[in-house]
C-alpha cells in the first residue's frame, strides 16, 4: 500500500525545512567564507544548475518571508533634493533603514509637492484603484492642489527633477517639468529591492533562467546583457532558484553604470549601508545527507536496507531535485512493506522524532550565506553565519563589521562579520522556544524582539564586536515587529497585544535595566506599519509621529504617549515646513504649532 498522502506532504516539508542544513561543524573562531567563482561558459551554467538542481516549493511552507538598521538615529529631514527655490526649509523623507538612503514607497515629497500613486494602498484605505500618480502642489498650504498626474503607478523614488515609477513589471522614469515620460526599464524578472543614494538608483533584481547569458531588463527597448561570465555562484553547488543582478542606474537618463550578478533564490534578504549592498540567502543541505543522519540515529524505526541505500544515493551525480524525488519512493517503499497498524507507529515516531533531529542539530548545521557587493559593482566577499533572516532590519553595518540577527531552530542569536563576512563575535541561544519579530541595531547596541506567549525585548551590547554579550531583557505582554528610535535612549515598539495594535515606549537608557514607560493600544487589528517600516513617519522637531491604519493616527511622545489627532483616513503622512499632511482618499493639513486643520483637498 502507497503511503498516505499527507506523509509524503509533511515529509516534502521536513525535507524542505531541513534543506536549511549542513552537518559541518562550527568552529568556535566562525566560519570560513565560501569560495565563488564565475562561470566560465553557458555549458558550465548548465552543468553547475543541473547539479546543484532547485528548491522544493514545499520550502515556502516551512521559511517566512523577509520583507526587505541603521547605525544611529535616522533622520527624516533631508532637503538635498528640494527644487530650488522651494520655500519649505525642511521637508520629510520616507522613512528608511538607513539615513540617506532612499527606498521606494508609495508618496514621495521633494518640498514642494507630493506624490501619490495609488496601487498598493491597504485594503483597509477605501479609496478607488487607480493606474495613476497623482501629482500635488503641497507648500503653501493655501495653494493646496492637484497639478497633474503621471501615467504609471507603483513605487516611487524622485530625483531633483525626475520621479521612477516602479512596478512589477517595468519602471518609468517621468520629467518633472511637464510629466512627460521620459525613459522606459523593462525587466524580465522582478524587483528584489531598490534604493537611492549619492545620485544613483540601485536595483536588485532577480530572474528565473536556465541558461546563460541573461537579460535581467531592456532600457528604451534595448536589452542588457549580462554574459556567463559575469555570473558569479559560490564552488559548492547551490539549488539556484534566481538569478540576481545588482544594477548602478543613473536615475535622469536610464544609463547603466555598472551590474553585478550572481545565483541566490526568491527567499533573499537585501541590505544596503553606504559602503555596499548585501544580499543574503538560505544555505540548503542536500537531501541525502539530511535523510542519512536521522535515518542512522533512528535505526529502530528504519530498515537497514533504507539506510544502505540512501549512503549510495549521496555518491551519485544526481540532481538534489532527482535524489529528493528517489527519497519519497523509498518512504513509500518502507510504507508498502507495512501493516496499516505499524504504518500509523511510523509515521507518528517519523514526525516526533525529526521535530527533536532539528532542535538537536540547529545551530550546527542551520545556515545563511551573504552577498557583499561594492557600490562600484563588484564582489568584495561572501560568507555564511548560522541561522535564517528575518529582514533587511536584521542586518546591519557598523564600524567594518556586519552584525546579523538571526533565528536558529527554536532559539536566537546575533553574529558578528568582519569586512571579510568571517564570524568574529557571537551571542546564541536567547529566547528560547522564540523566534525574533523585530530588530534595530544602533551604533554600539541591538535591540532584539522575539515572541511566543509574551514580547521579551533584549538589550544587547556590541561594544567589543569579538564579543557580543547581554545587556538587558524585559519581558511583557503581546509583541513589538517595529522598532524606531524616536530620540536618544527611547524606542518606540509597534506591534500587538491580542487582538489590538499596541504601541510601547521603551526607555533604554540603562541597557541592563530597560524599561516599557508607556504603551497604548489602539483599536484597531492591524496597522500597516507592522509589515512595512516605510509607512511609519516621525518627526523629531515635534516630537510627533503618524501611524496609519483604518484611520490615521498622530501621536505626541514628549510626555509618554498622547494621541493629539486622528483623520477618518491616511494611509501615508508627510512635512513640509510646519506642516503635517496626512494622506487617504483626501489630503488633510495640519498645522503643528498649534495642531489646527489649515487645509484639506480631495483625491
Amino acid at each position: 500500500m502507497k503511503p498516505s498522502i499527507p506523509l509524503i506532504l509533511l515529509l516534502a516539508v521536513f525535507l524542505a525545512f531541513a534543506s536549511f542544513f549542513y552537518l559541518n561543524q562550527i568552529s568556535q573562531t566562525g566560519i570560513e567564507a565560501v569560495n565563488y567563482a564565475n562561470f566560465s561558459s553557458p555549458n558550465d551554467f548548465r552543468d553547475y544548475v543541473g547539479r546543484a538542481g532547485y528548491i522544493s516549493p514545499f520550502y515556502y511552507y516551512t521559511v517566512e518571508r523577509g520583507i526587505t538598521v541603521s547605525s544611529g538615529l535616522p533622520s527624516v529631514t533631508s532637503p538635498g533634493f528640494a527644487e530650488k527655490g522651494a520655500e519649505a526649509d525642511r521637508f520629510s523623507q520616507t522613512n528608511v533603514q538607513v539615513q540617506g538612503i532612499d527606498e521606494p514607497d508609495i508618496v514621495k515629497t521633494d518640498g514642494k509637492n507630493i506624490y501619490i500613486s495609488r496601487t498598493r494602498i491597504p485594503y483597509i484605505v477605501k479609496i478607488p484603484y487607480m493606474q495613476k500618480t497623482a501629482v500635488v502642489k503641497a507648500y503653501p498650504p493655501d495653494e493646496l492642489k492637484k497639478i497633474g498626474e503621471l501615467n504609471a503607478s507603483g513605487d516611487l523614488l524622485v530625483y531633483r527633477e525626475t520621479v521612477l515609477v516602479l512596478s512589477g513589471s517595468s519602471i518609468k522614469a517621468f520629467s518633472l517639468r511637464d510629466f512627460s515620460e521620459k525613459y522606459r526599464v523593462e525587466l524580465n524578472g522582478t524587483i528584489a529591492a531598490a534604493r537611492l543614494y549619492e545620485g544613483k538608483v540601485f536595483l536588485i533584481l532577480s530572474q528565473h533562467s536556465e541558461i546563460c547569458p541573461v537579460i535581467p531588463m531592456r532600457v528604451n527597448g534595448e536589452p542588457y546583457i549580462v554574459e556567463c561570465t559575469r555570473i558569479y555562484h559560490p564552488i559548492k553547488p547551490v539549488p539556484v532558484e534566481a538569478i540576481y543582478t545588482v544594477v548602478k542606474l543613473d536615475p535622469e537618463n536610464g544609463k547603466v553604470e555598472g551590474s553585478i550578478s550572481f545565483v541566490g533564490n526568491y527567499a533573499s534578504v537585501v541590505y544596503m549601508s553606504k559602503n555596499a549592498v548585501y544580499v543574503a540567502y538560505y544555505l540548503p543541505m542536500d537531501y541525502v545527507r539530511i535523510m542519512l543522519n536521522f535515518s542512522s540515529e533512528n535505526r529502530d524505526i528504519f530498515p537497514e536496507w533504507f539506510i544502505q541505500r540512501l549512503q549510495k544515493l549521496e555518491g551519485y551525480e544526481l540532481s538534489e531535485r532527482a535524489k529528493q524525488v528517489e527519497i519519497f519512493a523509498l518512504i513509500e517503499r518502507i510504507e508498502m512493506e507495512m501493516k496499516p497498524d505499524e504504518r500509523i507507529v511510523f509515521e507518528n515516531e517519523l514526525r516526533n522524532r525529526f521535530e527533536k533531529y532539528v532542535e538537536r542539530h540547529a545551530r550546527e548545521i542551520e545556515k545563511t550565506a551573504v552577498w557583499k557587493i561594492s557600490l562600484e559593482m563588484k564582489i568584495v566577499a561572501n560568507g555564511e553565519f548560522p541561522g535564517r533572516l528575518l529582514n533587511q532590519f536584521s542586518m546591519d553595518e557598523y564600524s567594518d563589521h556586519l552584525r546579523v540577527a538571526t533565528t536558529l531552530g527554536r532559539a536566537n542569536a546575533v553574529y558578528v562579520l568582519n569586512k571579510d563576512l568571517k564570524i568574529v563575535g557571537s551571542l546564541e541561544g536567547f529566547g528560547e522556544t522564540e523566534r525574533i519579530y523585530a530588530v534595530r541595531f544602533i551604533a554600539d547596541k541591538g535591540y532584539v524582539v522575539t515572541f511566543r506567549e509574551t514580547d521579551p525585548f533584549f538589550v544587547i551590547d556590541l561594544s567589543k564586536p569579538e564579543s557580543p554579550k547581554m545587556a538587558g531583557e524585559l519581558k511583557i505582554p503581546g509583541f513589538s515587529s517595529y522598532l524606531h528610535p524616536l530620540k536618544e535612549n527611547l524606542i518606540l515598539g509597534v506591534g500587538k497585544e491580542g487582538s489590538y495594535v499596541k504601541l510601547s515606549l521603551f526607555d533604554v537608557s540603562d541597557p541592563k535595566n530597560p524599561v516599557e514607560i508607556d504603551k497604548y493600544l489602539l483599536k484597531e487589528y492591524w496597522s500597516e506599519v507592522i509589515g512595512n517600516h516605510r509607512a511609519f513617519l516621525a518627526d523629531e522637531k515635534y516630537e510627533v509621529f503618524f501611524i496609519p491604519a483604518s484611520s490615521g493616527y498622530v501621536f505626541s511622545y514628549k510626555e509618554g504617549l498622547k494621541l493629539i489627532r486622528a483623520t477618518e483616513t491616511g494611509f501615508r503622512a508627510a512635512f513640509i515646513g510646519d506642516y503635517l499632511y496626512i494622506i487617504g482618499s483626501k489630503i488633510v493639513v495640519f498645522d503643528e504649532k498649534s495642531w489646527g486643520k489649515v487645509a484639506e483637498l480631495e483625491l
